[in-house]
């Protein structure tokens, strides 16, 4: 890879203690931390940056209450099923590897993969975790695509975050509750063809409680991944917050 930095917030000693994290791919340099000075919110965030990618990483709820969301999650979220749990490629139906479901502001609708997902009302946990992400990020997010994944077996392939219907000067905030697992990014000019380039991939552990945060112009150049991961034996719910344009989305589309 060509840049990788990992940029902290200068913390109490205190915080320090509390913020327990793997070492970073690669630590920064004393010259390149810096005091980040953007977010609404002090909790402790780190910085990964490389070529064309942007993000920021947090633990945004202690086990304690990650606990408690997860577990209120598992009583109100209703995921879709039938057509809706499916997935067109190539003109082909695949069944998702997950469960998915889409919640957000009335009228909203998210399109991808050959499906057309619109969204069911906020229910109250889904309405606090979402304060808590405005509240730490100065983001404000109108719609949430929740993915649950059983155990290591369940998995989503590479894609981007790229659909014209988000806002591109909001980041996607995803949140992560349950069984930690890697996260992949790789660039889009390191995957295929005769234009194939040396770009290493960037692996992330999303843990319990965490918030990852990425900025443009990340999903424009970079693919990320959930892997399979067959020894993880625990449940993970995912909750990507996203900023839609209402008159962006596709019309003439016809909804059950």
């Amino acid at each position: 890879m060509d840049k990788f930095v990992t940029r902290h917030r200068k913390r109490s000693a205190v915080e320090a203690d509390e913020w327990k994290s793997e070492e970073p791919i690669k630590k920064c340099q004393e010259d390149e931390c810096e005091v980040e000075e953007e977010f609404s919110q002090p909790i402790p965030w780190q910085k990964f940056e490389a070529e064309g990618l942007d993000c920021d990483y947090s633990l945004l709820f202690d086990k304690e209450e990650a606990d408690r969301l997860f577990n209120q999650l598992e009583e109100e979220v209703v995921y879709f099923t039938g057509d809706k749990a499916k997935l067109q490629v190539y003109g082909k139906s695949y069944s998702v590897p997950r469960k998915q479901v889409t919640y957000g502001d009335e009228g909203l609708m998210y399109s991808f993969s050959g499906v057309h997902l619109l969204a069911k009302p906020w229910t109250p946990t889904l309405e606090h975790i979402r304060d808590a992400v405005t509240k730490a990020t100065g983001h404000t997010f109108n719609f949430v695509l929740i993915n649950r994944y059983k155990d290591g077996h369940d998995h989503i392939g590479e894609h981007r975050d790229d659909e014209r219907e988000l806002d591109p000067a909001c980041p996607i905030a995803s949140v992560s509750l349950g069984a930690v697992r890697d996260f992949i990014f790789r660039h889009k000019d390191a995957r295929t063809g005769s234009s194939k380039r040396q770009i290493e991939p960037v692996k992330l552990e999303l843990a319990h409680g965490s918030l990852l945060l990425m900025n443009y112009p990340t999903n424009t150049y970079w693919y990320h991944s959930l892997p399979v991961r067959k020894k993880v034996k625990t449940p993970r719910i995912n909750l990507t917050f996203r900023r839609i344009v209402k008159n962006r989305q596709k019309t003439g589309i016809k909804m059950e």
